[in-house]
């Protein structure tokens, strides 16, 4: 075998590893966003179903597989399962695959096991806010000491140290949504949108600062633009609650894969560049 069909090899067979791993994940995840907006364990007691109680065998529970063999329904009392649940196992492996794609492009990878951790957490928190309407601390909070190790490890695997960018980022991302919170005393963002505003910051100030920058206001002018639509469509209303942590996380993303192209963009076009 040729070098460059060893190297092709070892791509695609890293990608399937990576894949079925982020659909593992993402199988725990559905556990993830089921119990910790009701405060109950993520371990204990094993998946049941919530129709019948019967205990999920191995066989049921393989991502995605089981949910299309079983027909979306529990094999023993036939209670509808959601399509959440190989929705979520799907959307996390495709943002593993996309987090290594984009590690390896932009030539980040010792960043990349903080962000497997962090996109894998934002899963969670979408489904989560979209449903509940809030983020939990449980998940959160402790997404801080986890960042502040996953920056380290980064920083000691690549010899480089953009402190002064990440706190940018954190002051940017904080001061904004922190603003947004106080000056509309908790009507116009959460507190939970203020409590991620500067793990988000930090990990896309570490890219650089347009990531940053321009995360941020994607993530506003993503969520005006949902506005203005579901609003068109009459599903909503100018004091309709509409959970802003999912477009944080994509407004992240943007950031993450799209700043620096948007950012040197944007000055060229005003001559800037």
């Amino acid at each position: 075998m040729s070098g460059a069909a060893a190297d092709t090899a070892a791509v695609v067979l890293g990608g399937v590893l990576l894949g079925l791993l982020g659909l593992a994940v993402g199988s725990f995840l559905n556990v993830v966003i089921y119990r910790v907006p009701e405060g109950r364990s993520i371990v204990r007691p094993p998946s049941a179903c919530p129709g019948c109680g019967t205990p999920i065998s191995a066989r049921d529970n393989i991502p995605v597989v089981s949910w299309i063999l079983l027909r979306g329904r529990c094999r023993t009392c036939g209670e509808r399962i959601s399509a959440r649940y190989p929705l979520v196992e799907l959307l996390t492996a495709i943002v593993w695959l996309a987090l290594a794609w984009w590690a390896v492009a932009a030539d980040h990878l010792p960043l990349l096991p903080w962000l497997l951790v962090l996109g894998s957490a934002c899963v969670a928190l979408t489904f989560i806010d979209l449903e509940h309407h809030r983020l939990p601390d449980a998940i959160v909070l402790k997404l801080y000491p986890i960042g502040v190790v996953g920056l380290i490890v980064a920083g000691l695997l690549s010899g480089e140290w953009p402190l002064a960018a990440a706190g940018i980022g954190v002051a940017v991302w904080l001061v904004v949504i922190g603003g947004v919170w106080f000056i509309s005393g908790g009507r116009g963002m959460g507190f939970g949108d203020v409590k991620i505003a500067p793990i988000l910051g930090a990990t896309l100030g570490w890219v650089g600062v347009p990531a940053a920058v321009v995360g941020l206001f994607s993530a506003f002018a993503l969520g005006a633009i949902t506005g203005i639509v579901l609003m068109i469509a009459r599903r909503a209303g100018r004091k309709s609650a509409i959970p802003f942590g999912p477009f944080l996380v994509l407004g992240a993303g943007i950031g993450l894969v799209l700043g620096d192209a948007i950012w040197t963009g944007y000055l060229a076009m005003i001559g800037l560049s």
